[in-house]
Order: structure tokens, then C-alpha cells, then sequence
């Protein structure tokens, strides 16, 4: 009996062993993964969309997005940090950041210069903003209504540009400014009547400021929009994450993540107009 005991003790050891052994195995294989860290510069003054400057956390629309992101992708280990829009592409081109999130359009230099997943991260929506009576509602009535002044080179300035082409029985006058006023005083500026109407796109928060200063403006539907896109330093190492935030950017608009945070963040839904 006591070989038999002895035999089956020593049997049960290995098994237990053996266990372990693959228990270790396993372990080791999941703590051995490399978790690669993803540094990305977010906008650091434009609320909702993003906010946050250096040593604060980012809040708004695209980095919520970008926790979303994170969250199926526990390979990269994402590090936000809000900075300032030419500190951004600026930082993206030197590597200094592997991601840089902003409403950015895709153009063809910018496809050139960096990676851009093929599925947007949401979209502009470009909005008249006007009073209350002004009677406007669609880019036509901008006729003869002075305008505020738009950033020379800036998305607002190339659509408006590009709308006049296409509308050339319309003359607006558009003035191309690099003043770089904050957008809630050019809101002032169209309610005392220095401006009869702001021209921008409205996932920047001009609905809050609006409502908080009570002013008497209102926006119109939307006259263009665009969808915008994450930009990646490129890098062989970066295709893979290019390839693997493009894919996980059309689960969370499939799975309705990228609707509830436009509405969160935004008061619409933006995915209807995702091209």
C-alpha cells in the first residue's frame, strides 16, 4: 500500500507541477507583452472638442474618443497632453508625438506628411451664426451682410472660397484675417452689430457661450460639412497603429460610442453627416 500511495503522491506532484508550470507559462506570456506608450497632442482651448493645457488632463469630445480607443487596444498605453494648434502639427512632424486630434480635414499635404486612419473621428459641422432677425439661413444670404473675419489658410476661409467658386452668381465679401481673436468675441462682435454674421464651424463650443452670456444669436443648419480625422506621425512602427485605431473607429461608430459622445459633448448627433 505504501508503494502505491508513494507512486501515486509522486504522480500527483508532477501533475500539480505541471500545472503550475503552464500557469507560470501563461502569466509570464500576458506580463511579457511590451504595452507601447502613444504620446498625443490634444487641443488645448477648444472646448468642447478638446481642452486641457500642459499638466492638466484633456477633456472634451476627442479625448473621450480617444479613451474609447484605448480601451480595445491595451497594447498602446495613450498619454494626452493639450497644447497649442502649431505646437501640434509642429510636434507631430518631428515625432515628438505619435498622435495629434483637432477637428483636423484631410487634405492632400497633410496625407503626404503624415498617417490618416480612413475612418474619421467625427465631423465639422460648418454653421452661420447670426441674430435672431437677421433673416439669415443659408450662405446666399450672406449678400451684401458684412462677415467676420476668417483665418487666412484656415478651414472656415478655404470653404467660403470654395463656396464662392462654385456660387459665383453670389458676391460675398470675405476679409482673410491671422488676428486669431477668440471666437466668443467675435460672437460679441455680431451681437453689437460690428459683424452681421460669424462663419465657423460648431463643435467649438459657440452654443454654450451663447447661451451663457445670453446673447440674442442663432445658428443655422449646417451649410458644409466635413469630416474630420485623426493625424499620426509616419513612422513603419505607426502603420500598425494606424491600421489598428482605423479599424476600432468604425466599432465605435457602429456600436453608437461615437453618437453618445457628439451628444454628450456637442447637444447633436454628428454621424449622420460622417461621410
Amino acid at each position: 500500500m505504501s508503494a502505491i500511495t508513494s507512486s501515486l503522491s509522486r504522480r500527483a506532484a508532477l501533475a500539480v507541477a505541471g500545472g503550475i508550470a503552464i500557469a507560470l507559462a501563461t502569466v509570464g506570456i500576458s506580463h511579457g507583452e511590451t504595452v507601447r506608450t502613444i504620446k498625443i497632442a490634444t487641443s488645448a482651448e477648444s472646448k468642447p472638442l478638446a481642452w486641457g493645457a500642459i499638466g492638466v488632463e484633456p477633456q472634451g469630445y476627442e479625448p473621450d474618443l480617444l479613451r474609447a480607443i484605448n480601451a480595445k487596444l491595451p497594447q498602446y498605453k495613450f498619454e494626452m497632453e493639450g497644447v497649442s494648434d502649431i505646437a501640434q502639427e509642429t510636434g507631430l512632424a518631428t515625432g515628438k508625438y505619435d498622435i495629434a486630434v483637432g477637428g483636423y480635414y484631410k487634405s492632400p499635404e497633410r496625407a503626404k506628411q503624415f498617417l490618416i486612419p480612413e475612418n474619421p473621428m467625427g465631423a465639422s459641422l460648418m454653421k452661420i451664426y447670426s441674430k435672431k432677425d437677421s433673416g439669415i439661413k443659408e450662405m446666399k444670404d450672406l449678400v451684401g451682410k458684412r462677415i467676420v473675419p476668417t483665418t487666412a489658410g484656415g478651414g472656415t476661409y478655404k470653404f467660403i472660397m470654395n463656396w464662392q467658386k462654385e456660387n459665383p452668381q453670389y458676391k460675398l465679401d470675405v476679409t482673410a484675417s491671422s488676428a486669431g481673436i477668440p471666437y466668443p468675441n467675435r460672437l460679441d462682435e455680431v451681437q453689437n452689430g460690428k459683424f452681421d454674421a460669424l462663419v465657423l464651424p460648431s463643435n467649438l463650443g459657440e452654443q454654450t457661450v451663447i447661451e451663457q452670456k445670453k446673447l440674442d444669436i442663432v445658428a443655422s443648419e449646417p451649410v458644409f460639412s466635413n469630416n474630420t480625422y485623426m493625424l499620426i506621425h509616419r513612422s513603419d512602427e505607426n502603420k500598425v497603429l494606424a491600421d489598428d485605431v482605423n479599424k476600432v473607429l468604425k466599432e465605435l461608430k457602429d456600436d453608437g460610442t461615437i453618437e453618445k459622445l457628439s451628444q454628450k459633448w456637442f447637444g447633436e448627433g454628428i454621424v449622420q453627416y460622417m461621410k
